[in-house]
């Protein structure tokens, strides 16, 4: 059954286990996941509201649009708290192979190092996709039903820290990567991300604060 496919309290239950997986990048997925969410109901909210129809038809269809382009993200980020675990599944797998033979050997060394790529790949996409969906949310915050604005702060701060938990899962995966020019090429993009991560969640939430007032 994918994880997707699990009730909240299965999901919940599985983290809750011995298994090492789905563990910190299924559940950095699932965070980024839910601040989409939040945010796409935010726009529920919104549209066709009195203050939603006295805006010009400029905003309102840059708002549909902006509405629009976060239901994409959701799509790929729900994707991924499954790939996140099935990529973990991948070097496990690998480790497991025979190592009695020399064409074995290196069979078994190239499952590991494609497996720990994908492993890499999963979560450098969550991080990308989940600061994707923050810049999406400055307009959201402006012309969002300003009775939601507590929902946009969560979901800056779930998109932040989802950013930031699947690029914890890359670095974690570079020791295993033989190819040590691609591991510091991941590890500089890895605290690129955090740092961009960081920098939007902060001015996001300067604009969450100053709407509460």
């Amino acid at each position: 059954m994918n994880l997707t496919d699990m009730t909240l309290k299965a999901f919940i239950e599985e983290i809750d286990s011995k298994s090492p997986a789905p563990g910190g990048g299924s559940v950095s997925a699932l965070i980024s996941t839910l601040g989409v969410s939040l945010a796409r109901m935010v726009g529920h909210l919104t549209v066709g509201k009195k203050k939603f129809l006295a805006y010009s038809k400029e905003i309102q269809l840059e708002f549909l649009d902006v509405h629009a382009e976060l239901i994409n993200i959701k799509n790929e980020l729900e994707r991924m708290i499954d790939k996140d675990t099935d990529a973990f599944n991948l070097i496990m797998n690998a480790y497991q192979m025979p190592k009695t033979t020399p064409e074995e050997i290196e069979a078994r060394k190239e499952k590991i190092e494609s497996g720990t790529i994908e492993a890499i790949m999963v979560p450098i996409k969550v991080a990308s996709l989940s600061i994707a969906a923050m810049h999406q949310l400055p307009f959201l915050i402006e012309y969002g039903n300003k009775q939601t604005v507590s929902d946009l702060g969560v979901a800056v701060l779930s998109l932040a820290t989802g950013a930031e938990g699947a690029c914890m899962n890359v670095l974690i995966n570079l020791p295993g990567l033989n190819d040590r020019i691609a591991a510091k090429q991941y590890e500089d993009q890895a605290h690129n991300l955090i740092k961009t991560a960081h920098e939007i969640r902060d001015e996001l939430l300067k604009s969450v604060y100053k709407a509460f007032n």
